[in-house]
């Protein structure tokens, strides 16, 4: 089958499909500026990544597509409408990403609440406070509530490493966690109390974002919300910008109705708002939740798996999105 890639990624992530003698060479980068129509035309399988968007447009110029093999747990990249008016199935890599994306936002926690950037951005420029004993005076996580938004495989994954810290866990789900999960976690040491959303905003001290995105949670996190916040509590987004009202963000951390903010995505990137890049009390990543070489291969390698089951007609094997 003519499989395409939106983005060239790591070969020996899909040392499976050549194994199989289904790619004998290296991935192809999909240009939709300069591919042929033809080449568009005989696309069976393509393989995209969240930084390019498979609109209706390509959709309609691949009439043989039958397989979009998302590289990424987000899909909201692919028209997924018309993936169903047209029968093409979806899959996505949701197992790959969850330590990394986990690890990254438990990072950003820690960088933005001891203000390891904002510090080193002081001694690089020589602003900051002298070296002195009440000078350079951050927070600590060990005690603090964390407020999880979003207890899936990631949001638990945090979990684990914020017990492991000493902090106090709360989340807020669509559906509380079941019993026999709420045992495995507590096993792992993991002590987590299910509350409701207003309860979640009113009593984190970091409030960190782990759900997926879908319209119903467009702006979950906006004025209102921000306001419901602590004074001295930090936000962490690792999920998707759209999430966030940037603009109510800003003016948040401009105002002190909250401390600060860690954010590893953007409501319009990857354009960031350039309110954003002057304020002191926002730590800033450019989405790299999933960003280590570790977790590349694996993702790869979860793509060819899920592009070997399709071909083998073995859909429960599969990831599948739609």
């Amino acid at each position: 089958m003519k499989i395409v890639f939106t983005t060239s990624l790591p070969q020996e992530g899909f040392w499976r499909l050549v194994e199989r003698g289904i790619l004998d060479q290296a991935p192809r980068t999909l240009d939709i500026a300069h591919l042929s129509p033809e080449e568009l035309h005989e696309t069976e399988i393509l393989v995209s990544t969240f930084d390019h968007k498979v609109s209706r447009e390509m959709i309609e110029a691949m009439p043989k597509l039958q397989l979009i093999a998302n590289f990424g747990v987000g899909y909201n990249n692919i028209d997924l409408e018309a993936c169903r008016e047209r029968g093409i199935r979806v899959t996505n890599t949701p197992q790959p990403v969850i330590e990394p994306t986990a690890e990254l936002a438990f990072a950003l926690m820690i960088d933005v609440a001891r203000r390891v950037s904002e510090f080193d951005r002081a001694l690089r420029n020589g602003t900051g406070e002298p070296m002195a004993v009440m000078n350079n005076l951050s927070h600590s996580l060990y005690g603090k509530t964390l407020g999880i938004l979003g207890m899936g495989r990631i949001g638990q994954a945090l979990a684990r490493r914020a017990a492991a810290s000493g902090m106090k866990i709360i989340y807020h789900n669509r559906h509380e966690l079941t019993k026999e999960k709420m045992n495995e976690l507590a096993r792992e040491g993991v002590q987590a109390q299910y509350v409701d959303f207003q309860t979640l905003l009113q009593d984190s001290d970091y409030l960190s974002l782990n759900l997926p995105y879908t319209p119903e949670v467009h702006h979950i996190i906006g004025k209102p919300e921000l306001g419901m916040m602590k004074r001295s509590a930090y936000l962490i987004n690792t999920a998707r910008g759209a999430h966030v009202d940037e603009a109510a963000l800003v003016e948040a951390l401009k105002s002190g109705i909250i401390a600060g903010a860690a954010l590893d995505v953007y409501e319009f990137e990857p354009q960031i708002d350039p309110e954003l890049l002057k304020l002191p009390n926002i730590v800033l990543s450019p989405h790299t939740g999933t960003g280590t070489w570790e977790g590349r291969i694996a993702m790869c390698e979860n793509v060819a798996d899920n592009i070997i089951a399709f071909i083998d007609g073995q859909t429960n094997k599969m990831n599948i999105v739609l």
